[in-house]
C-alpha cells in the first residue's frame, strides 16, 4: 500500500470508530426532519393571545364593518380620540379612523401601548382596505355588482413543461408526451443541496484544519515528515477526511431513500401513483383528475433521470469543493499552533463560502442570470451556487465547464498549499503574516 493510502486509512479508521461519528450519523437526519417539522408545529399550536383594539371611527363607515377574529377583538367607542386614549390605556391599541378616510387613505392612526407586530399591522390594514374598496364599489350604483365580480374572477393554474420533450397532439386536441416539471421542487431541492454543501464544506474543512493543528502540537508530523513527503501527508489527510464524509453522506442517502420508499406511499393519496404513471406515459395532465401542482411535484421527484442527475452532480461538486477548501484549511492549520490564531487566517477562506450562500438566494429567483452564471464559474463559490442552479435544468455544458474550472483550480491550490504545509508543519511559536505565507509559497 502506498504511503498516501496508509495515511488515508489511518484518518478514516480513527474517525469512523469514534462514538461521535455513529451518534452524529444517526441523529443528523432526525435533527433535519425535526427542523423541517418544528416550524409547522409551532405555527399550528402557537396561537397568540387575542389583542383588544378600541375603534374610534370619525367617518362612521369603516368601524362597524371590521370583524373580530382569533387575533383581534374590536370594540367600538363613541368617545373622541383624546378621551379614548385615556379610557382604553389598558387595551392593546386604539385605532383612530379619520373622517376623511375615503378621500385620504393616510387619515388613520394606530396608537399602541407596545410595539405592534408587522403581521398584525398587515392584517389590520388588509381588512380596512377591503372595507373601503367595498364601499367605493357600492357607491358606483351598479346593479347586481356581486354577481358581476364573481363572474369575472379568474384563477390561473399555470402548468410548466420541459421544452426539450417531444410533443404530440391527439384527436381531442390535447398535447401528450410532454414532460412536466415543478418549480416548487426545483426551489426546495436547490435550497436543500446548497445548505448541504455549505455545511459539508465548512464542517469537514475545519475538521482537516483542526486535525493538522493537533498533530502539529503533538509533534507527530515532525516524526512522519522523515519518512513521508509533506505533500503526501497533506493529500492523505484530506482524502481520509473526505472518505469519512462520503461514508456519512452515503448512509444519509440510504436512510432517506429507505424512508421515501416505505413512508411516501402511505402519505400519497391512493389515486396519485396512477395519475403520475399516466403523466409519465404521455397522458394529458388535465385528464388525470389530480391537482396539477402536486402531480408535477411527485412526477419530478420520482423521475429516475432527474434524481440521478441531482445525486451525481451533488457527489461530484461536493467532493471537488471539499478538496479545494480542505487544501486551504490544511495550509492554514499547518501555519499556526492553536485554533485561536487559525480563526484570523481562515476568515478570508470562509468569506467566499458565506458569500455563495447569499448569492444562492438570488440564484433561486433567476437561475439563468449573469450573476448566477459567473458565480457558478468562480471556483470558490461554484460548488454551492452551481448546485442551486442544477435543479432548474441548466445546460450541461455550463455544469461541465464549472466542474473543469473547479478541478483545475484545486490542482493549482494544492500545489501552493503543499508548499505552505511543507514549511508550516516545522514552524512553532509564531503566527506567520500573509507576507510570510507568500514567501513560503515562492520558496
Amino acid at each position: 500500500m502506498s504511503k498516501i493510502g496508509i495515511i488515508i486509512g489511518r484518518e478514516f479508521n480513527e474517525r469512523v470508530r469514534k462514538k461521535s461519528f455513529i451518534i452524529t450519523t444517526l441523529l443528523t437526519p432526525l435533527l433535519m426532519i425535526a427542523l423541517m417539522v418544528a416550524p409547522m408545529l409551532l405555527t399550528q399550536y402557537s396561537g397568540s393571545e387575542q389583542k383588544h383594539i378600541a375603534v374610534v371611527d370619525d367617518s362612521g363607515l369603516i368601524g362597524k364593518q371590521l370583524y373580530s377574529n382569533d387575533e383581534i377583538l374590536f370594540e367600538q367607542t363613541e368617545l373622541p380620540i383624546e378621551l379614548a386614549r385615556i379610557q382604553f390605556s389598558d387595551s392593546y391599541a386604539i385605532l383612530h379612523i379619520g373622517s376623511n378616510i375615503m378621500e385620504n387613505s393616510a387619515d388613520i392612526r394606530l396608537y399602541t401601548n407596545s410595539t405592534a407586530s408587522i403581521t398584525l399591522e398587515m392584517g389590520l390594514a388588509s381588512q380596512i382596505e377591503k372595507v373601503i374598496e367595498d364601499i367605493k364599489l357600492q357607491n358606483l350604483n351598479i346593479g347586481n355588482l356581486p354577481a358581476i365580480l364573481a363572474s369575472i374572477k379568474t384563477d390561473i393554474n399555470l402548468h410548466s413543461y420541459s421544452n426539450g420533450a417531444p410533443v404530440e397532439e391527439n384527436a381531442t386536441g390535447t398535447h401528450t408526451g410532454e414532460k412536466a416539471n415543478s418549480s416548487i421542487v426545483a426551489t426546495v431541492v436547490a435550497y436543500a443541496l446548497s445548505f448541504m454543501l455549505y455545511m459539508f464544506i465548512l464542517i469537514y474543512g475545519v475538521m482537516v484544519m483542526q486535525s493538522v493543528i493537533e498533530e502539529k502540537n503533538s509533534r507527530v508530523l515532525e516524526v512522519m515528515v522523515s519518512t513521508v513527503r509533506p505533500m503526501d501527508m497533506m493529500l492523505g489527510k484530506i482524502l481520509g477526511v473526505a472518505s469519512v464524509a462520503l461514508l456519512q453522506v452515503a448512509i444519509w442517502v440510504v436512510l432517506l431513500l429507505g424512508v421515501g420508499f416505505f413512508v411516501m406511499p402511505e402519505l400519497i393519496p391512493g389515486e396519485m401513483p396512477m395519475a403520475v404513471e399516466m403523466l409519465k406515459q404521455g397522458a394529458s395532465p388535465e385528464n388525470t383528475g389530480v391537482d396539477m401542482g402536486l402531480l408535477q411535484a411527485i412526477a419530478t421527484l420520482t423521475d429516475v433521470a432527474y434524481l440521478a442527475k441531482i445525486i451525481v452532480s451533488l457527489l461530484v461538486f461536493m467532493v471537488s469543493g471539499f478538496l479545494l477548501y480542505a487544501a486551504l484549511f490544511a495550509a492554514i492549520g499547518s501555519s499556526v499552533d492553536n485554533p485561536q490564531d487559525a480563526q484570523q487566517l481562515q476568515t478570508p477562506v470562509t468569506i467566499p463560502i458565506i458569500l455563495s450562500l447569499f448569492v444562492m438566494l438570488s440564484v433561486i429567483n433567476d437561475p439563468t442570470s449573469e450573476l448566477a452564471f459567473w458565480f457558478s464559474m468562480i471556483p470558490l463559490t461554484s460548488p454551492i451556487v452551481m448546485m442551486a442552479r442544477i435543479p432548474y435544468d441548466i445546460p450541461t455544458w455550463e455544469i461541465a465547464l464549472s466542474l473543469g474550472i473547479l478541478i483545475a483550480t484545486f490542482v493549482v491550490v494544492v500545489w501552493f498549499a503543499g508548499k505552505i504545509y511543507r514549511v508550516g508543519i516545522l514552524m512553532h511559536g509564531k503566527k506567520p503574516t500573509l507576507k510570510e505565507l507568500w514567501k513560503w509559497m515562492k520558496y
